[in-house]
């Protein structure tokens, strides 16, 4: 069927960019050292309601583990059924600066057959570093949003996720990560996006901002900045340089096109070439009825049911929209909308004109 083409007020999704904006430089950089580093960990989820990993027999040896720590030997030859507990994996953040004794937050996702950890406990588990290092301790009840529901005849519903919950706070922090933040030199500023001409704006303003030439750009993502040896006053420099104001030139023209679901996004320095678009829509209708076949009183025969089936196929006439040089954005959308184009076909007609050179931007498919 074909899609109106105000149907295009929902999927495409348009930027309009104004010809310079200011922005602060905290929100399109970062000083190099300054960053979270990913823990992970592994433990027992205990207290659930009969649904847990039940007999796996890695849970029943991690179970066996944490009892042994605690004095208990469990006989070699038991294999309890541990519907009521569930080995789970733990990822946390560690934000930068981090101290000994501050909480983080932990994610418990169920690593088995579990099918719900609502109403379990974690018990105290490490959570290392990618250096192989212990940096935090978890432990505590878990928080978790979804719920399922099971038949006996087999049937269930589960809304959610209730494999995977939260315990707010459930890690104390053990170890900080050293930062070069404080021990170099320099303090090196990177930018979120590689451009040149933004390397260039935020070190011509830091530089007016601070006076003389203590910023230099070294690439198209990273600015150096002289920095006092004193702790303080590199913190002051570094909150004084992230709040400043820096003009940037507008950003590349670009198109960006997902596949999946249809969204469009065009930037506002998109520019068309003289062209022109033809675009047709061919519909498809299909229809199915039944019809009763009954034999006259003495053929002897059976009443049976025939199907019939009926496709038409309707193609409307192509309609021709022209661009004059130098089109913008809402030359192109007007154009889009003129031809009565759906989603899905706007996507052909944007790979169609860059494959003829008209479309002055890059397409990416994501």
């Amino acid at each position: 069927m074909r899609r109106p083409a105000t149907a295009l007020a929902g999927i495409l999704v348009m930027l309009l960019a104004t010809p310079v904006s200011a922005e602060r430089i905290k929100d399109i950089a970062r000083f190099a050292g300054v960053r979270a580093n990913a823990l992970t960990g592994y433990g027992i989820v205990v207290g659930l309601s009969g649904s847990g990993d039940d007999n796996f027999e890695y849970t029943v040896q991690s179970l066996k583990s944490v009892a042994a720590r605690l004095g208990v030997v469990l006989p070699a030859n038991i294999n309890p059924g541990l519907k009521n507990a569930a080995a789970v994996m733990l990822t946390a953040e560690l934000p930068p600066f981090a101290k000994p004794g501050q909480r983080l937050d932990v994610t418990v996702s169920a690593l088995g057959k579990a099918k719900s950890l609502r109403g379990g406990t974690l018990l105290l588990a490490p959570m290392q570093g990618a250096d192989g290092e212990l940096y935090a301790l978890a432990q505590g009840n878990l928080a978790v949003g979804g719920f399922g529901a099971e038949g006996k005849d087999g049937s269930k519903i589960v809304v959610g996720t209730p494999s995977s919950g939260r315990i707010p706070g459930g890690a104390s922090v053990e170890r900080s990560v050293p930062s070069p933040f404080a021990g170099s030199a320099d303090l090196h500023l990177d930018l979120n996006e590689q451009d040149f001409s933004a390397a260039r704006s935020v070190t011509e303003a830091i530089n007016a901002a601070l006076g003389g030439t203590p910023a230099t750009t070294l690439d198209a993502a990273t600015i150096a900045i002289r920095a006092p040896a004193d702790g303080a006053a590199r913190m002051a420099l570094a909150a004084r340089v992230e709040s400043l104001d820096v003009s940037l030139a507008p950003p590349p023209a670009r198109v960006i096109i997902n596949a999946r679901t249809g969204t469009v996004v065009i930037g506002g320095q998109v520019r068309i070439l003289p062209v022109a678009i033809a675009h047709g829509n061919l519909t498809v209708r299909i229809t199915e009825n039944q019809r009763a076949s009954q034999p006259s009183p003495l053929a002897g025969g059976a009443t049976t049911v025939t199907q019939q089936s009926n496709i038409a196929v309707d193609e409307a006439p192509a309609r021709m929209q022209m661009f004059a040089p130098g089109a913008r954005l809402n030359d192109i959308v007007d154009a889009v909308n003129a031809l009565g184009a759906a989603p899905g076909d706007l996507v052909a007609i944007l790979e169609a004109l860059k494959a003829a050179g008209a479309l002055r931007a890059e397409l990416t498919v994501i």
